[in-house]
């Protein structure tokens, strides 16, 4: 064999050899590098919050608090005085702060409402300030009530959004016992809101409904388009509700008019339109009283729940009023809550009429 083949052999056999010693460093390198990051990468259990595996699945503290019934509401700022010698009771709402949002935009529509317990005779309602959080109202209202009423009633203020075609939301409420309230002097402090009671009033259900009135036609028209979640008035479960329609004029009864029955429902769609002939003079002294009844074949037909329109309503009812007539000719639409019919009838027996201002150039 030549000697330039066996040096080419030899050299072959180095080159297999090296590349052999090569690989078992690469492999010995590759093991020692990831025993090393592995204890870096381990998720020991022990180390975290909490004693059991749970804490991996829990919210955070802060995630945990969105949504929850503990999260502030906002403060009120109000106002109590009483005068013996006249028996009224005087509750100023100035302002309110830091109120929780309940548009998508940030925002609320606040106003507030209040009312004394357990009698609830009487309802009041602030106006309605847009897309703040820091209404300033600066309000009084009056309620005529005895000493001996005074030290068992309790004082109710709810700060509530305004949402013109579905239901108001409750931001908070303030609950105030007036027997432990000091008399001798004017009491005026900041509460924190807290969440409203679901309990107190049983929900007599919402009626939707349209107004419109035509001052050169002296044509007012009353649309009844829908209502829902009525109260349970049957044993059936059910209810077989229509609505009465009802002009009073300078506090008599003046003309009337009703829907058809819908039978077991509580969720009722009507659609039926009522027009009264009403001047333009007659429109700032009538109010409008929608009623939803249960009729029954058997006995007599029971009321479910009731609101008045007029300038002399008060919240969602004059503000809707007010729509109509500084909008001529157009149909206004809103939802309304309906209130036990007592509760009313006794407020239209109080109410003194005041007058709203035409915008006359839409005529």
């Amino acid at each position: 064999m030549p000697r330039w083949a066996i040096y080419a052999i030899l050299a072959l056999i180095l080159l297999v050899v090296l590349i052999c010693l090569l690989c078992i460093c690469v492999k010995c390198c590759c093991r020692k590098k990831k025993k090393k990051k592995n204890p870096d990468q381990q998720i020991h259990l022990k180390g975290l919050n909490g004693s059991t595996t749970t804490a991996l699945v829990q919210p955070d503290t802060d995630d945990a608090d969105y949504g929850s019934g503990d999260k502030p509401r906002g403060r009120l700022l109000y106002s109590l005085e009483y005068s013996a010698p006249t028996s009224e009771l005087t509750v100023g709402v100035k302002q309110a702060a830091a109120l929780k949002a309940m548009d998508l935009g940030g925002t609320s529509d606040p106003y507030v409402k209040m009312y004394l317990l357990p009698s609830k005779s009487k309802t009041y309602e602030t106006k309605v300030f847009r897309k703040t959080l820091q209404p300033v109202f600066n309000e009084q209202f009056k309620f005529q009530i005895s000493q001996a009423e005074l030290s068992e009633s309790t004082l109710v203020m709810q700060v509530y959004d305004f949402n013109r075609f579905s239901k108001h939301d409750v931001i908070g409420e303030l609950r105030l016992q007036l027997s432990s309230v000091d008399w001798n002097h004017v009491i005026e402090e900041w509460r924190d809101l807290t969440e409203a009671s679901k309990f107190e009033q049983e929900n007599l259900g919402d009626i939707c409904l349209s107004l419109r009135y035509v001052p050169t036609a002296s044509k007012l028209t009353v649309d009844i388009l829908e209502a829902k979640n009525l109260k349970k008035m049957d044993q059936g479960g059910s209810s077989d509700p229509y609505v009465k329609i009802q002009l009073i004029l300078d506090r008599k009864k003046w003309k009337k008019k009703k829907t058809s029955v819908k039978k077991k429902t509580l969720n009722p769609y009507f659609n039926e339109s009522f027009t009264f002939d009403v001047s333009f003079d007659q429109i700032q002294r009538v109010r409008l009283v929608i009623s939803v009844w249960d009729h029954d074949n058997v006995s007599r037909n029971d009321a479910i729940g009731k609101i008045f329109l007029g300038c002399d309503a008060t919240g969602n009812q004059l503000r809707h009023w007010a729509d109509m007539l500084s909008n001529p000719r157009r149909p206004m639409a809103q939802w309304h809550t309906l209130l036990p019919a007592e509760q009313v009838d006794g407020t239209l027996a109080l109410k003194h009429t005041i007058k709203i201002p035409f915008t006359g150039k839409t005529f």
